[in-house]
C-alpha cells in the first residue's frame, strides 16, 4: 500500500489533498500541526512511503518537521507545501531534506504529477536484498557507489544521502568528467513529467557539496560549468 503522511493546519486544503491521494490509491494518514504528524509519524514506527508537509503549521513548523523525519530517515519521499511568496522556504525546505515542493494554489493534476513521481523514486530506488555483483557497483576515484543498498562510501566512511541525491551522484558517476546541463539532470531524476523547475537541481547540488566536499565553497567533485549546469570529476 502507497502510504501518505499528510500535514496541514488549514482544513479545506488537507481534505482536498487527502480526497486526491485517496482516489489515486494512496492511504492517508493526517495531521492537522507539525507536533502531531510527528506523533502519527513515530506512532507508524516510520513505515510511510511520503509526507507531505505545510510549511506554516502551529506546534511545529514543515521545515522542522522534515528536518527531524530526514534525520530519521533518508528514504521517505518528503514535498513540501509553500504559499506563492515564500520562495526562501522553499529553499529551505529542499537544503533541509525535502524532495520536491508544491506552490499553492495547485490543482489536483500537478499534486499528483508531482506525489507520483516521488513515489516512484522512492520505490524504484528502495534497496534490493540481493548480493552484491560487481555491475552493482560505481567506482569513481575515491568514490564507492552501491546501486543495491543505495549507498555512497568515500574512503571508508558511508554518506548518507536521500533517493534524490543518490540518483544525481549515479548520474555524475555514469557521466564522469562531462558538463552535465541542468535541464539533462531534471529530465534523468525527476522524469519528463515533472513539473519541477531547474532551482531543485542548484539546491540539490549545494546540499551533496556539503555532504563531500572537503571545502563545499570551493567544490573539487562537483564543479560548476558556467552557462550550462555541472560537473562531476573523480
Amino acid at each position: 500500500m502507497k502510504r501518505v503522511l499528510v500535514a496541514e493546519d488549514e482544513a479545506a486544503i488537507r481534505e482536498f489533498v487527502v480526497i486526491n491521494l485517496r482516489h489515486s490509491g494512496y492511504d492517508v494518514v493526517q495531521a492537522s500541526d507539525g507536533a502531531q504528524a510527528l506523533a502519527e509519524y513515530e506512532a507508524a514506527e516510520g513505515r510511510f512511503d511520503l509526507a507531505l508537509l505545510d510549511v506554516m503549521m502551529p506546534e511545529v513548523d514543515g521545515l522542522e518537521v522534515c528536518r527531524r523525519l530526514r534525520e530519521q530517515n533518508s528514504r521517505i519521499g518528503i514535498i513540501i507545501l509553500t504559499a506563492r511568496t515564500q520562495e526562501m522556504d522553499k529553499v529551505t525546505g529542499l537544503l533541509t531534506g525535502a524532495d520536491d515542493y508544491i506552490t499553492k494554489p495547485f490543482s489536483p493534476s500537478e499534486l499528483m504529477a508531482r506525489v507520483d513521481a516521488v513515489y516512484r523514486r522512492v520505490t524504484v530506488n528502495a534497496p534490493k536484498p540481493v548480493q552484491n555483483t560487481a555491475q552493482d557497483v560505481l567506482i569513481s576515484g575515491e568514490f564507492r557507489l552501491d546501486l543495491r543498498n543505495r549507498s555512497l562510501v568515500k574512503n571508508g566512511q558511508r554518506t548518507e544521502l536521500t533517493q534524490t541525491e543518490f540518483q544525481i551522484m549515479e548520474f555524475f558517476f555514469s557521466n564522469s568528467s562531462q558538463a552535465l546541463s541542468r535541464a539533462q539532470i531534471l529530465r534523468h531524476v525527476w522524469n519528463h513529467e515533472s513539473m519541477a523547475d531547474e532551482k531543485i537541481i542548484d539546491v540539490n547540488v549545494r546540499r551533496l557539496r556539503m555532504k563531500i566536499e572537503p571545502n563545499p565553497s570551493v567544490p573539487k567533485h562537483i564543479a560548476t560549468v558556467w552557462g550550462v549546469g555541472y560537473q562531476w570529476n573523480p
